[in-house]
């Protein structure tokens, strides 16, 4: 688990943190090798110091791909479990955020979605955002991105 902290550039515990539905699959994925090890690790101490925060839309994109693209696909029960646990870091999107989003797209040039993402985890006081989707070590709106799959 040390690994995957390093891999982060700031210990997980000591900062609200908002995840991407990358890291939620990758933890996940039996197929993934380091990257579930490094993911399941994070969620595990982001449960520990209940840290962690997550949207609407990541738990969305996390069982649509569950069910769907990974090689191993999860059993539909299997993945609502996993939406349902994870409902408890659940921050609520509001029309205020797809608003927020169309600024964070324009100026940071990132997709409408990536841009949705960033404004929940402003919204939620994230200070990090675990992504492998957006460039790590950027900080876009006031929030910095860490891909922890990168050393």
């Amino acid at each position: 688990m040390a690994a995957s902290i390093a891999s982060t550039g700031t210990s997980c515990m000591s900062v609200k943190t908002f995840v991407d539905s990358n890291i939620l699959l990758y933890a996940h994925d039996w197929d993934a090798g380091s990257k579930q090890r490094i993911a399941e690790g994070i969620l595990s101490e982001l449960w520990d110091s209940r840290s962690g925060v997550v949207s609407p839309q990541v738990l969305q994109e996390f069982y649509v791909n569950a069910i769907r693209k990974l090689a191993k696909r999860l059993e539909r029960p299997f993945a609502q479990s996993i939406v349902e646990k994870y409902a408890n870091w659940c921050i609520e999107t509001t029309p205020a955020e797809v608003l927020s989003a169309f600024r964070i797209e324009r100026e940071a040039k990132i997709s409408f979605w990536d841009a949705l993402i960033v404004a929940s985890a402003a919204k939620a006081g994230a200070e990090v955002l675990l992504s492998e989707d957006l460039s790590s070590g950027q900080t876009v709106a006031g929030v910095r991105v860490r891909n922890p799959f990168v050393r």
